[in-house]
């Protein structure tokens, strides 16, 4: 692993074989990164690890940018606009994804084996998780998902379901799409109408239980720090069977926070 210290080398590995994910897949990672920096590791030694041992694979980190992009600030740039969601994932966009998806609030970085298939046309639907969407692109992958420091309250696969299944319970309506352009990496500009999700309570952390008890959730610790993974088609299967029997299902009760 050139460029990867013996112990983040090390660490990554043996995490992600716990994890069981496999190197030649799709990794999507989450991650809330403080607790790990205060511990010693190093944002792009951790990064390094990770894309080391998904070399045969294809690595991807969200770069939500919903805060910043909006119906007042309608442009999104490729390579220019910050996300939001921690500094692995605004490093890995930096300096390591070779591609990133044309979205203004849900886009993703992504290095690897398909990181062009998953990220190319994500502009082109007019929801944020939509078949077209990477999230939609890795179900027919063998992906998995990630949590660091954070749990299912922060898996954006979770939006994809909602799409799918049940998409006037959770997006805003076609009337109320907002307008976007969105410039990519060779300055090209491209129109999009989005509808965007409703700010709902939304439950996502209900689905933890029901995967562990069915084996298909894998949780550990990592410096004091846990952590969760799943393959995404194990969770989706999960979430849509849940919406199926009642399209409300992720919807929390009132006081819960809102998840966008």
């Amino acid at each position: 692993m050139i460029g990867v210290t013996t112990r983040e080398a090390e660490v990554v590995t043996a995490l992600l074989r716990s994890a069981r994910v496999p190197p030649e897949g799709v990794l999507f990672v989450h991650c809330a990164f403080r607790k790990l920096g205060a511990a010693g590791y190093d944002v792009d030694g951790f990064i390094k690890a990770l894309l080391a041992y998904m070399a045969p694979g294809t690595l991807v980190m969200p770069t939500m940018s919903w805060r910043i992009v909006t119906p007042q600030n309608p442009v999104f740039d490729e390579l220019a606009t910050p996300s939001h969601v921690g500094v692995l994932a605004e490093t890995f966009r930096i300096r390591y994804a070779t591609h990133r998806s044309l979205h203004p609030t849900h886009s993703v970085a992504a290095s690897g084996r398909l990181a062009a298939a998953l990220t190319v046309g994500h502009h082109l639907d007019d929801t944020p998780c939509s078949l077209n969407s990477p999230y939609g692109k890795a179900t027919r992958e063998d992906a998995h998902v990630l949590m660091l420091g954070i749990g299912l309250e922060r898996c954006t696969a979770i939006h994809h379901a909602e799409e799918m299944i049940a998409p006037d319970v959770y997006l805003k309506p076609a009337d109320e799409a907002e307008h976007y352009v969105c410039r990519d990496r060779a300055g090209a500009a491209h129109d999009m109408r989005l509808r965007r999700h409703l700010k709902l309570s939304r439950d996502f952390p209900q689905f933890t239980a029901p995967l562990l008890r069915q084996r298909r959730l894998i949780a550990g610790e990592l410096t004091g720090m846990p952590w969760l993974a799943v393959a995404q088609r194990d969770l989706l299967a999960e979430v849509t069977g849940a919406l199926e029997r009642d399209p409300r299902a992720i919807i929390a009760p009132p006081g819960a926070p809102i998840i966008p």
